[in-house]
């Protein structure tokens, strides 16, 4: 019998959430990562933890239900790993969300996180308060973010390791997690050499996409659902969904960063021209006619409103931005028909349809 074939299952979390309080997806992934958070607790406690711990809040909890979706879809009547499993690989996979941004905003030398400290800007006003000068509560609250990041990441690979699987499953399983943060760290380092200097072709701005947000958001929580659910003749054709599926998430994660109204987007719509990003938007638009001007309004962290809106007017005006919304949609559409075949279709329209809304990746 054919994927296209098989009944599908596709009433899973994604496609049917509310994001509200009461959504029964969030209330289960919800006590799940809590219960990963409290058995990190040690008894000799350090802010560290705290620091992780406050980090969870907030967020739509995009891998999970991706994990659990895909897997309510492909799991059958009797999957050989059971649902329970599948909770807890799925907030194992939000912690390693968590790992992930805390070290990338010590990359960026960010201090907040959806509009609150994060372990780095915490740690950092602690020092000042303390006596610190500037330089030194920077370089403390950089040590913390990168810690706090470490003990996430570590927590994460353990939780899959205990989650209750069988043996060679739960191998499986760390073996994609495994690829995944190495294929994520790769697209972290290529990100920051990217705004170095100059700009990448258009190719390597998506390949660093891709390694930076398709493979550790979307082809790893799919990856482990056809693995928890006995179904991983599918390995190959999810990873392709997932890069499709991530690549146009980014891409219009990218549009947002520059033309979005920060009141819906909730992320500014300044901050990758000032920091000069070379996003596929940015890397469409070098080598036209706009870009000698262009190239001089980008990475200067004072630019401002007027500086700002020309850049976007040039970003226009080459052709960048239609360029990006067409190959997004062309992403989506090939992912919802890649979608129907594996028998995840609902799921593909869900986030490319629909568009979960926006949250934070390690971009």
């Amino acid at each position: 019998m054919s994927t296209s074939d098989r009944p599908s299952k596709e009433v899973g979390a994604v496609h049917r959430a509310s994001h509200r309080g009461d959504d029964p997806v969030d209330l289960v992934v919800e006590g799940a990562l809590q219960r990963l958070l409290d058995d990190g607790e040690r008894q000799d406690g350090t802010r560290l933890w705290d620091a992780v711990r406050g980090a969870s809040r907030g967020g739509k909890r995009l891998r999970p239900r991706i994990l659990l979706d895909a897997y309510d879809a492909l799991a059958g009547v009797a999957p050989p790993e059971p649902h329970d499993v599948a909770v807890r690989v799925a907030a194992a996979l939000e912690l390693l969300h968590h790992a992930f941004l805390a070290h990338d905003d010590v990359i960026d030398g960010a201090d907040t996180r959806r509009g609150r400290p994060n372990a780095a800007g915490m740690h950092a006003a602690q020092a000042l308060k303390s006596g610190a000068s500037a330089r030194q509560a920077q370089g403390y609250g950089a040590a913390a973010g990168i810690l706090a990041g470490d003990l996430a990441l570590a927590a994460a690979v353990r939780a899959v390791a205990l989650c209750g699987a069988a043996p060679a499953a739960t191998e499986r399983l760390l073996d994609v997690v495994d690829e995944a943060m190495h294929l994520t760290a790769d697209g972290e380092l290529a990100d920051v050499r990217l705004s170095l200097g100059g700009c990448a072709d258009l190719d390597e701005a998506l390949r660093t996409a891709e390694r930076k947000t398709a493979v550790y958001s979307f082809q790893l929580p799919l990856r482990a659902a056809v693995i928890l659910a006995g179904r991983e003749e599918l390995d190959a054709g999810v990873r392709r969904l997932g890069r499709d599926l991530g690549l146009a998430f980014q891409l219009r994660d990218d549009l947002d960063g520059v033309f979005g109204d920060p009141a819906e987007t909730g992320k500014s719509n300044a901050s990758d021209l000032r920091e000069g990003k070379c996003t596929p938007l940015v890397a469409l638009a070098h080598g036209t006619s706009a870009w000698g001007e262009l190239s001089t309004l980008l990475g200067d962290p004072d630019a401002g409103d007027a500086e700002l809106q020309r850049a976007r007017e040039l970003l226009e005006a080459c052709g960048a931005r239609a360029a990006v919304e067409t190959l997004a949609a062309d992403l989506e559409r090939d992912a919802v028909v890649m979608g129907h075949d594996l028998g995840l279709g609902a799921l593909a329209e869900a986030v490319a349809g629909a568009r979960l809304p926006r949250e934070p990746s390690a971009a």
